[in-house]
């Protein structure tokens, strides 16, 4: 899967600015969860929606500052594993451990 990868607290606004034009989909990671490495896996493996979604990876190991701010701007509690969906500033969608499933993003776009 094509990742871009979150690093930098100024993602969260690029984030929000480009959700006017395309949906955004963060998926949180825990590098040391074996639910989490589970979760991934299967979602890449079901995703089919990389021309009308951009992906976005977070490790969040290290970057654990950086999922708060993203929790804040979008008013979402922090979970881990958990996927954010965001269209035209907002979550539209989000769900985290088994509840994850790229299938269920088709409703959406």
């Amino acid at each position: 899967m094509n990742w871009n990868v979150l690093e930098n607290i100024h993602q969260t606004e690029e984030l929000k600015d480009a959700s006017f034009s395309k949906p955004q989909l963060v998926f949180k990671h825990s590098t040391r969860c074996i639910i989490s490495k589970m979760v991934l896996k299967n979602f890449e493996n079901d995703f089919l929606l990389q021309d009308v979604i951009d992906v976005y990876y977070l490790d969040l190991i290290l970057y654990r500052e950086l999922s708060n701010k993203i929790a804040e701007v979008f008013g979402v509690t922090h979970q881990s594993p958990q996927i954010l969906l965001i269209k035209n500033g907002d979550v539209i969608y989000n769900t985290s451990h088994e509840g994850i499933d790229a299938n269920v993003l088709r409703e959406f776009v």
